[in-house]
């Protein structure tokens, strides 16, 4: 049963993937286009911790919270960056 779970989980993170590769490319403004890459990173978060569950292994989970780290300051940058001009004032 766990397996058809991450099957479908996992299909689904890939439509979504799919989706946000078509608005970062197609995107009308640079804003929608940081919002669809913003959403990749969290799609491939969650890409890794179903691939953690998989393996039954924790190593995963790591590298996960280090993305989503790094996620998050980089995308605080680049809308500083967008909305001042400057991301260190």
């Amino acid at each position: 049963m766990l397996v058809i779970a991450l099957w479908i989980a996992i299909s689904f993170i890939v439509l979504a993937l799919a989706m946000n590769i078509y608005r970062l490319a197609i995107g009308p403004d640079i804003p929608d286009r940081l919002l669809a890459l913003d959403t990749m990173y969290v799609n491939a978060i969650a890409l890794i911790v179903i691939a953690g569950m998989w393996l039954n292994t924790k190593t995963y989970f790591e590298a996960a919270m280090l993305i989503a780290m790094l996620g998050f300051v980089s995308t605080m940058a680049i809308c500083r960056y967008l909305l001042r001009g400057d991301i260190i004032e």
